[in-house]
Parts: C-alpha cells; sequence; structure tokens
C-alpha cells in the first residue's frame, strides 16, 4: 500500500474530539479501516475530502487543542500551501490528527506529532447476506433511529451510505428509497481502476516474475459428497472441508506450504493458514482460515461464513486476509470443469478446484461404472516446490477426499 482513499469523515470540522473516537475510514486497497485520533480536541481542518487520496505518511486532518485554536489553525494550514506537508509553525498549535495507514498490518505510519490506530469492526458486515456500503457513524445511527439501510441510497463516494444519508431518511422515507433495477453500464466509457482493481493488477503483474509450473489430478468425490450431504445441515460448507482436507495434506508435505520471498531461501510456514479466493463487488479478496489444520470442521465452517460477509462489507482485517501460506480458488459452483490460477505473490502453491461431475471409469474388474469426480490443478512456485513434490501432496489429497473421516475429527 502506497496510498489510502478517503471513504467518508465520520465527524465534521469544528467538532470535539475524545481520545480512541473514530474520525474518518479510509479504504486501503481490500478494505475499509476506520482511523481514531489518541488525543482529545477539535477537528480543526480537514485537508483531504471524501473520495481524495493521499500518499502514506501525509497529513489529512489537523487536531486544534483548544476550541479557540480552530481558526488559527485553519489559517496556518491555508497558509501554507501544502496541504500534505503541514508547516512546523501550524504543528506548535494544531497537531495532525490522522494519517494515511502504513503497509504493515494492524499498524499505521503516523505524521508527527500525534498518532492513530486502527480500530476494530463492530458492526455487522452484512444484512441478509447482501452487501451495505456505510461508514460505521452511519450504522451506529441507523440503529438508534431505526432506519434500514438497505433502503437508503448513499450520497458519499460510489454510493457510500453516510450519516447525513441516515438522518434523511429518518426525516422524509420516501426520499430515500434507492432506485429498483442494477446501475448502467455506459459502452465505450474509460473505467479507472478502484483501489482493490489497482492491487489486484500489480500483484498479478509482480506474480509474473516467479517461475511456475502447473500439476493436475483427478479426485473421486462420491465419499466427500456424501459426507457432505450429511452434515450440511449443521452449517458445514464445502469450502470449509476441501480447505481442511487440504490442510490435512500440507501437514504431510510442509514444503507445498513453504513460500520464497527474497529469491535466495524459502520459509517452512509454522502455520497452515488457507486463503480461498471471494469474488467481490469491484475486485477479488482472499479471507484466510488460520490454522486450518487444527480446527474442527464445524468451527472452520463458521469462520467462513463470517469472514466472506466481512469480505464483502470490506470490514476485513490485514491479519484476515494477508497473512495466507496456500490458496484455494473454487470454480465448481459456476460448472466449471478445470481452469489453472494465477499464483499470488508470497505464497508457494495455489489450487484450483474444479466442479465434481458424474464421471464415466472403469472398474478394477474391467467393468464400466459412474463416479463424481473433480479436477484439481496446482499452480507452484518452481524455486522451491518441485513435480514431485506436487505429485504427492496431491496424491495424499486425494486419500483424504476419497476417505474423509478425518475431516469431522
Amino acid at each position: 500500500m502506497t496510498e489510502g482513499k478517503i471513504v467518508s469523515w465520520v465527524r465534521s470540522e469544528g467538532d470535539k474530539l475524545c481520545k480512541g473516537e473514530s474520525v474518518v475510514v479510509v479504504e486501503s486497497d481490500k478494505a475499509d479501516m476506520d482511523v481514531e485520533t489518541f488525543y482529545d480536541g477539535y477537528l480543526a481542518k480537514i485537508m483531504v475530502d471524501e473520495g481524495g487520496v493521499a500518499s502514506v505518511g501525509s497529513a489529512i486532518a489537523l487536531l486544534a487543542e483548544s476550541e479557540d485554536e480552530i481558526a488559527e489553525a485553519q489559517a496556518k494550514a491555508a497558509a501554507s500551501g501544502s496541504p500534505s506537508s503541514p508547516s512546523s509553525e501550524t504543528s506548535n498549535s494544531a497537531a495532525v490528527v490522522a494519517a494515511v495507514p502504513h503497509p504493515q498490518p494492524e499498524k499505521v505510519k503516523l505524521a508527527e506529532p500525534a498518532a492513530v490506530t486502527v480500530g476494530s469492526a463492530v458492526h455487522p458486515a452484512s444484512e441478509g447476506g447482501k452487501r451495505i456500503v456505510a461508514s460505521p457513524y452511519a450504522k451506529k445511527l441507523a440503529k438508534e433511529l431505526k432506519v434500514e439501510l438497505a433502503r437508503v441510497v448513499g450520497s458519499g463516494p460510489k454510493g457510500r451510505i453516510v450519516a447525513k444519508d441516515v438522518e434523511a431518511a429518518a426525516a422524509g422515507p420516501a426520499a430515500s428509497v434507492a432506485a429498483a433495477g442494477p446501475a448502467g453500464i455506459e459502452l465505450a466509457s474509460v473505467v479507472p481502476f478502484t483501489t482493490m482493481q489497482g492491487a489486484v493488477s500489480r500483484n498479478m503483474v509482480e506474480s509474473l516474475a516467479v517461475p511456475t509450473f502447473r500439476v493436475g489430478y483427478t479426485i473421486t468425490t462420491d465419499a466427500l459428497d456424501a459426507l457432505y450431504k450429511k452434515i450440511k445441515s449443521k452449517g458445514v460448507t464445502m469450502t470449509a472441508l476441501l480447505a481442511k482436507a487440504t490442510a490435512l495434506a500440507l501437514v504431510q508435505h510442509p514444503v507445498v506450504n513453504s513460500s520464497c520471498r527474497d529469491g535466495n531461501s524459502f520459509i517452512y510456514n509454522s502455520s497452515i493458514n488457507i486463503a480461498v479466493a471471494v469474488a467481490v463487488d469491484g475486485g477479488l479478496i482472499t479471507p484466510v482460515l488460520q490454522d486450518a489444520d487444527k480446527a474442527d470442521i464445524y468451527t472452520l465452517s463458521r469462520k467462513w461464513k463470517e469472514l466472506v460477509d466481512k469480505a464483502r462489507a470490506k470490514l476485513l482485517q490485514p491479519h484476515e486476509y494477508n497473512t495466507g501460506t496456500f490458496t484455494l480458488s473454487n470454480l465448481g459452483m459456476f460448472g466449471v470443469d478445470r481452469f489453472d490460477a494465477i499464483l499470488p505473490p508470497g505464497t508457494g502453491a495455489i489450487m484450483a478446484v474444479g466442479a465434481s461431475e458424474p464421471t464415466v471409469v472403469a472398474t478394477k474388474d474391467g467393468r464400466i461404472g459412474m463416479k463424481n469426480q473433480m479436477q484439481v490443478n496446482v499452480t507452484a512456485d518452481h524455486r522451491v516446490i518441485y513435480g514431485a513434490d506436487l505429485a504427492s501432496f496431491l496424491q495424499t489429497l486425494a486419500k483424504i477426499i476419497e476417505d474423509p473421516r478425518d475431516l469431522t475429527f
């Protein structure tokens, strides 16, 4: 991350702020993050408006120590002529209240002399599975005023719902009913990348520098399908079953769970964290099931549902999407029988999973039979992982899926 986009200001200029209070929502490559202040004071000047972009470490607002200093801070900020680099004279009476977060997970780099931190998400990620993009304060206000966010038209960047939209809906609901039907697409128009699309683009280009190879394998899924049918009613998902099976196979083949970052050495990762590709509005993200080999299938399924809801609402925290050691990409639910996946930077392998389909096969006694089979294709970093490594891993994975008793323990 080299820059961040201001999604919405939770507070307005002149507002009194208390230490720990959320002030602004910043869009990073993969998620919207609450930014809060570590100081009491007054929001004297917003230097980057909603929808604006600021580089990492640059000032986006000024915090005055007292109400009397608001005007002075605003005047000095205007006189400096460079909002992203306030003068030392300005900083004597006004502190930088927030800066664009630093790339390190769950930390932010701050402009002196103040500090900010990423707040944890406390609001539900979705309502009924439908993505609703709203500022944290707007969600809180909607609960207090009993306003249904799904029926509110947002006036913020890209339709984001902000506090004034909720207030307007509470005052006159008819004015805020969302128009039915999907948004139209203007053909022949040039559409700039969103922050997430830009991040995906950079990662895909970076992955081209890694020498990769691919190995495919056919796995019979009759036993797995029967197990899924038996425990589906308990909230178990097929994604969780595949993640669990993959994790158990990786326990026996740690080199496939390794990663090479500097081109001179590689790491045997101590944890097996399965990242799973999820399509979201405007891009792609890979929520991570951490320690998937150790969690039971029911806990894993509940965690996966939670991660998907948060991903679609852009509420994932960095450690929930950037700590994967092995990636799964499943297009089987769309009827795709086979495909290849691009290796994410910083990981050793990614497995593309196709649909399980009835297939005519020859039985051991020479007869013709019918079995459900799926195709999996693994793309791996050839600097670390070799063909024999993947072949052995896929044989183990096939044994686990074809006799899935261990998946429920």
